[in-house]
């Protein structure tokens, strides 16, 4: 009788939630590798992908080659260095965000490391690359204080909290080869695996009352491939065109979804509700193709465009439990697609007197649709990058990279959020040569 009684004050709350949507203001307690309102949904926010340097100029780089930097975005693009070099990148950002909802402002910070990766040569024109990357990072909380008479009159006031953390990685490890010196292919074996944390509680202000805890733990793993191909043009005045593509095949996601129902009273707790479904490849992440177009002269600027999309409307997120939202602006996945473009200059790479001249000078945009629509309601990201690469030997290609992503994300309408970003993004590229046999001891 007890366990029946609760679920309906559950059910109460519930739907005096659904009547004001409006309601909820977002806290900013508690360390999160990522924080949105909208990371609610499915597997969270998704990362941009690549590293500081790829991110300075809005993301773009599956059509680009360099050899001085690593390119995570494109497999075939691994090839793209010197024979005998040893490469490598680790990129950091930190995320400054400026929440808006009808009246309410709110900010939060957060910091996260954005790629970890090392790439060295195999054979000839052959190379591989070893990384880990962030795929999905969620973080949320936000809490509202039940009016509605009829639930107070009867239990008193309630407040509601939910809350959510974790992260979904990205393990990649991908060869790549070059033939006839233009056309390059590569191949990504990636695997990811996180740990994801959603909860509910219901606090009411009456001692006699048990409060009641509701949540999901999701415990997710699943391989999957990408697989890339580059072919680059020679044309006249030193300039290098190339087309680039990419395909990541769909990726049934594995492992299982914990859903509990805990209720405390004076530190008594009772456990009203555990279940455990096993995820047998009823929710996916879907494939992705994309395209880019990269503009190259010799070392001095190169311009980049690409253009993604993926299906997620048969990913399963809307009918598990864990992954759907059916708040009071239910989600419902979608289609995501982005542009993104950017350039790079370099005044003189070989100034030997002016280091300024020296510095590689970057910027870019981009437009993201996410995922997801939030009460029928697409949520686009749009935003500008900038940057730079401080050289710090200029016989090797060793720099460190500092990026700024000024963006916004979501409206106000309906009750939804305004996300004012700035993102802060440092780099480090380290670059030796190895293998060479000296002629003197």
């Amino acid at each position: 009788m007890l366990k029946s009684k609760r679920k309906s004050l559950f059910g109460w709350v519930t739907a005096a939630l659904l009547l004001f949507p409006g309601g909820f203001v977002f806290a900013q307690d508690g360390t999160y590798s990522g924080y949105s309102p909208y990371s609610v949904y499915g597997i969270g926010e998704l990362s941009a992908g690549g590293t500081a340097t790829t991110r300075m100029m809005g993301g773009a780089g599956i059509g680009m080659r360099n050899r001085r930097i690593l390119n995570l975005l494109n497999p075939a693009a691994v090839t793209a260095r010197d024979s005998l070099s040893f490469m490598a990148d680790f990129s950091m950002s930190a995320t400054n965000t400026l929440y808006q909802q009808d009246g309410f402002t709110s900010a939060h910070n957060t910091f996260n490391i954005s790629s970890l990766a090392l790439s060295f040569p195999i054979w000839r024109s052959s190379a591989m690359l070893v990384g880990l990357t962030p795929v999905s990072n969620m973080g949320y909380h936000f809490s509202t204080t039940v009016t509605d008479p009829a639930l107070v009159g009867r239990v008193g006031n309630v407040e509601y909290t939910s809350s959510g953390s974790g992260s979904v990685y990205q393990l990649m490890i991908a060869g790549g080869a070059t033939f006839w010196n233009r056309l390059s292919v590569g191949a990504e074996f990636q695997y990811y695996f996180g740990n994801l944390s959603k909860a509910t509680t219901l606090t009411f202000e009456e001692t006699s009352q048990r409060d009641i805890d509701n949540g999901f733990n999701l415990s997710l793993h699943s391989p999957s491939l990408k697989l890339g191909v580059q072919y680059e043009a020679v044309l006249p005045d030193n300039l290098f065109l190339t087309a680039g593509a990419t395909w990541r095949m769909k990726a049934p996601l594995r492992g299982y979804v914990d859903d509990y129902q805990i209720a405390t009273v004076s530190s008594v707790s009772d456990t009203l509700r555990f279940k455990t479904d096993t995820l047998a490849r009823s929710v996916s992440l879907p494939q992705e193709l994309g395209f880019g177009l990269s503009l190259r002269k010799g070392d001095r600027w190169a311009a980049n465009l690409d253009f993604t999309l993926a299906d997620w409307t048969a990913s399963g997120f809307d009918g598990q439990r864990g992954f759907a939202n059916k708040g009071a602006l239910p989600f419902a996945a979608s289609v995501s697609r982005s542009i993104r473009g950017g350039f790079e200059f370099t005044p003189n790479r070989y100034d030997a007197r002016y280091y300024l001249r020296r510095v590689t000078y970057r910027g870019g945009a981009y437009y993201n649709q996410a995922y997801y629509r939030v009460g029928g309601h697409r949520i686009d990201a749009y935003g500008l990058t900038f940057g730079l690469t401080l050289p710090i030997n200029n016989r090797l290609y060793n720099g460190v990279s500092l990026g700024l992503d000024v963006g916004r994300r979501g409206s106000m309408a309906d009750g939804l959020v305004r996300e004012t970003y700035v993102n802060f993004h440092i780099g480090f590229n380290i670059h030796d040569i190895w293998f060479r046999k000296y002629r003197y001891e």
